[in-house]
């Protein structure tokens, strides 16, 4: 059943924030590349290939994936007390797999390509094959299973059904994206068979994060929240995302710890990683976050920690992977140095503008505060 939201300003705003953020970068980005092409990015075969693009793409990938999680809770699961959110992430999880295509589609220059490519050409031993192919068919699913929950289906046979085969196929994209890192052997700090498991479980913070901060704008605050949502924010959600918070701090702490005893070569980078004042920033936004959920309060605050700490974390894993060079020798004797550019900056307000903006817009036409009224 659905019920009027009350957050209608903080929505507007986001709205006309979002749509600001996505005509600046637009026309700063396609500015720089059409005037400059590929030479806007401060990439290279030579050193950082993988730039702020992807790591735009690899945040908010895994925060849909993060998002169907969480909305799966009450429409997979069965936790009715979970439905007053559930919508609002199947939404969200869609506008923010968009929000990552659209940085990678920017940075790849001919993504149209991949229409003909992909089934011409598909490397079938490829994680990144896969990958492309599951968020692929979750779009196709999440829209469908959007479309039965919007006409009011929530439960029928059809409608699990489309919502496991999203669920199962999001997990299997996002394994797959870790996939596509945890196998490079020749990049050590990538390199594992736990890193799409940890993609999973960071993917699930992230998810859970946008989840919290667009339900608390949406209402304008717990006393705007009608009783359902009230008792969930102040109950069962603070408490589930601050234990998979801590989790993850932890795992976090492990990762560094053995980072910097071990003596592999390639690992030397996570000195440099630790070195670097934004990883402490990540360390206290997210250890910060853990104690206000603890404490059922600020969630927005703590959202927002959250989510500006695992931008962070996904900045260190993508970029800090590629900072020693593979053939390194006496003519390299250091790290890599890599710094965004402008063009690149723009794709990650473009990113994080079509998310917003996808958001509060489908919060003022598409009811996404609705839930079953059984």
């Amino acid at each position: 059943m659905a019920t009027q939201t009350h957050g209608s300003g903080a929505v507007t705003a986001v709205m006309m924030a979002g749509l600001a953020g996505l005509v600046i970068s637009l026309a700063i980005a396609f500015t720089n590349l059409v005037s400059g092409g590929h030479s806007a990015f401060n990439t290279g075969s030579d050193g950082v290939s993988w730039g702020l693009p992807v790591v735009n793409y690899v945040f908010f990938a895994l925060t849909s994936t993060g998002l169907t999680l969480v909305a799966s809770v009450a429409m997979t699961f069965g936790n009715k007390a979970w439905y007053p959110i559930a919508k609002r992430c199947v939404w969200l999880s869609l506008v923010t797999l968009v929000a990552g295509f659209a940085s990678l589609a920017m940075e790849l220059g001919h993504p149209f390509r991949m229409l003909w490519a992909i089934p011409l050409n598909a490397q079938l031993v490829s994680p990144l094959n896969w990958m492309g192919i599951f968020y692929a068919v979750f779009l196709v699913l999440g829209i469908l299973k959007f479309m039965r929950i919007h006409g009011g289906d929530w439960n029928s046979s059809g409608s699990k059904q489309i919502g496991l085969a999203a669920l199962v196929t999001e997990l299997l994209a996002g394994g797959m994206l870790g996939m596509a890192f945890g196998a490079m052997a020749m990049r050590p700090m990538w390199y594992g068979n736990l890193v799409p498991l940890y993609f999973i479980l960071t993917a699930a913070c992230t998810g859970g994060a946008f989840a919290v901060l667009v339900t608390c704008l949406s209402y304008g605050g717990p006393d705007n929240m009608p009783e359902p949502v009230r008792k969930l924010m102040q109950g069962s959600l603070p408490m589930a995302f601050a234990a998979l918070l801590g989790l993850t701090i932890l795992v976090i702490g492990y990762r560094t710890v053995i980072g910097l005893w071990s003596n592999a070569d390639g690992l030397q980078v996570w000195d440099a990683v630790v070195a670097s004042p934004w990883y402490w920033v990540e360390a206290a936004l997210l250890i910060g976050a853990f104690f206000l959920l603890l404490q059922r309060k600020a969630l927005a605050v703590a959202a927002v920690m959250v989510i500006g700490g695992f931008f962070i974390d996904r900045y260190d894993f993508v970029i800090g992977g590629q900072l020693l060079p593979l053939f390194k020798g006496s003519w390299v004797p250091d790290l890599i140095a890599y710094t965004p550019s402008t063009t690149e900056w723009m794709l990650t307000l473009l990113a994080f503008s079509i998310a917003f903006f996808g958001w509060a817009l489908g919060e003022k036409m598409l009811k996404l505060d609705a839930a079953p009224q059984d």
